[in-house]
């Protein structure tokens, strides 16, 4: 059976604990909503910050909303060499080992000592598209794109359940190596 879904390109961007906000644009502080992103609940917010690594800054970076528990920095790997930073693949809110950078924002800056990663590749689904898709949550299936560039994306991780809906999230690097932009389908290979 063939289960195609759209791709959604995750260009680099930062998610903010509510401490962390008022650190770099003032006490009480909250994020203004700039468009909404296709999971739910989810946004991305007017809000730009800088990040700083050791060779170098990734200027206006955007902020995506809510805030979260802690905060998280999504960077291709092409972005985390320009500015120095050795981070890794992986699952997002799985934070462990991961280095730290600095934030700069318009009311000050902070050092966070872990929190940047390159986001594993993953599939949203919701528990409906799951059982239709014939996967579960934290499976790993691969990816098929077709086309001029066309290539098979291996350890793909499902994340299905509640507040999920039918989207890939590939980061800048993975959509350009296959030419891809946001809408185009891949195929669920189980």
């Amino acid at each position: 059976m063939s289960y195609k879904v759209p791709v959604g390109l995750s260009n680099k961007h930062l998610h903010l604990s509510a401490e962390d906000l008022e650190a770099l644009f003032g006490k009480g502080y909250e994020l203004t909503p700039f468009k909404p992103l296709k999971q739910p609940g989810q946004y991305a917010a007017e809000e730009k910050v800088d990040i700083v690594g050791p060779k170098g800054t990734l200027k206006a970076v955007r902020i995506l909303g809510p805030v979260r528990k802690e905060t998280q920095v999504e960077l291709a790997m092409t972005d985390a060499r320009a500015i120095g930073v050795n981070a890794p693949v992986k699952e997002s809110g799985k934070l462990d080992g991961t280095p730290g950078v600095k934030l700069v924002g318009p009311a000050g800056e902070i050092e966070i000592d872990h929190g940047a990663i390159v986001a594993l590749r993953h599939i949203h689904l919701s528990t409906e598209q799951a059982k239709e898709a014939g996967v579960h949550d934290k499976q790993m299936v691969s990816l098929r794109f077709c086309g001029e560039r066309g290539l098979v994306f291996d350890n793909v991780l499902i994340r299905s359940g509640e507040g999920h809906d039918l989207e890939i999230h590939l980061d800048t690097d993975e959509g350009n190596a296959a030419g891809l932009k946001n809408g185009d389908l891949g195929e669920i290979i189980v």
